[in-house]
């Protein structure tokens, strides 16, 4: 084989290497939602500092509950309970700290470990049945959904729990879930005139983005705790092995059962991270928030690159996949588009992410 052969070859290896990525798709679909938004809705503010930050937090809540969903998935196994939860855990803060006046902390660690101890139910339930994930989960989904509306109307009478703000107030944890962060450096920017303030009311003079949410601040923070366990540790090989062929994993001492009820448990805890961000910004909690998170969250993942059947996927390709999902919702908004579209979507993004991920399957396996 000649020199140039030689070149041709290795271009045409890492091309197939490339073609292989899981989060190839997704990176590929981050570039294209963010040049055609660019070229139709430059002109809306989308993409000045205020604009950035709307998309990015409604991103940053689809990334919360996609990493969870990812390495689960990645597992081998669905978990349809999750909007369910996000509902459920919210009430439990509302309701033990604005209803029974216990302090805020702790009900945001009674809310962490119910819904924790929940979602290792339902894995032990799926690993010693044997049933499917998806069926199990959609049973809870139903049960943790009317428990959530049943524990709100008989504390309060209302599916509604306010109140949450002045509760918090001077809590040490709240500030954890629903502060900013580098508030000090935007101020300043503000004062050298380089972000934008408030010109009138009584925030006049102050900047308009007054820092960095933490539910930025979770997201980013989640993304970088999944990819290095997925990809830099033993346990994301056991998670890759247990969802590509759990039979022959078991043969080779991977604890398969273990592997796939902690993914449970830590989709749950992805979960309550996005239902106490959200009570502690808008200080309240509300009985049917979190509805349809659970399909957002497996879409962002499919778009991600991972298969359906488990053992492949990408944090990072189900983390752009969300995002992909904030700048059109945001996106839609700002060029006055119907919101309903974004529906329209997310049906037409997820037919093509199974498309292209059944390809990818065909390719791996060597399938025809």
């Amino acid at each position: 084989m000649s020199t140039i052969e030689k070149k041709i070859s290795l271009i045409r290896s890492k091309f197939s290497v490339a073609l292989l990525r899981p989060d190839l798709g997704a990176i590929v679909g981050v570039v294209l939602v963010f040049l055609f938004f660019f070229l139709v809705a430059r002109d809306t503010g989308m993409f000045s500092l205020e604009g950035s930050m709307n998309w990015g937090i409604v991103s940053s809540q689809f990334i919360i509950i996609a990493v969870g969903a990812c390495l689960l998935m990645i597992a081998g196994e669905f978990d349809l309970s999750v909007g369910s939860m996000i509902g459920f855990a919210g009430i439990v803060i509302a309701v033990t700290s604005v209803v029974w006046g216990w302090p805020v902390w702790l009900s945001i660690l009674i809310a962490f470990v119910v819904s924790m101890s929940i979602g290792a139910l339902i894995g032990y339930i799926t690993v010693k049945t044997n049933l499917p994930s998806f069926i199990v989960s959609l049973a809870f989904l139903y049960i943790l959904r009317g428990m959530t509306i049943f524990i709100a109307i008989i504390s309060t009478k209302k599916t509604i729990i306010g109140g949450v703000t002045e509760v918090a107030e001077n809590d040490w944890l709240a500030p954890i879930f629903g502060g900013e962060i580098f508030t000090g450096v935007f101020d300043w920017l503000a004062e050298q005139g380089i972000i934008q303030t408030f010109v009138a009311g009584t925030k006049a003079g102050q900047p308009v983005v007054s820092g960095i949410p933490m539910m930025m601040v979770w997201a980013i923070g989640l993304v970088i705790f999944a990819h290095f366990l997925l990809t830099k540790t033993r346990f994301g090989n056991w998670i890759y092995a247990s969802g590509g062929d759990a039979q022959a994993a078991r043969h080779i001492g991977v604890p398969v059962n273990r592997v796939k009820i902690l993914m449970f448990v830590f989709t749950a805890f992805c979960a309550t991270v996005f239902a106490t961000t959200q009570v502690i910004e808008f200080g309240s909690a509300s009985a049917d928030r979190g509805i349809l998170k659970e399909f957002e969250a497996i879409i962002s993942v499919v778009i991600g690159g991972a298969l359906l059947t488990g053992g492949y996927g990408s944090v990072i390709g189900a983390a752009l996949g969300a995002v992909i999902f904030g700048v059109v919702q945001q996106g839609l908004f700002f060029i006055g588009v119907e919101s309903s579209l974004f529906r329209v979507f997310l049906g037409v993004l997820l037919l093509l992410a199974v498309i292209l991920n059944t390809h990818v399957r065909k390719l791996i396996t060597g399938a025809k």
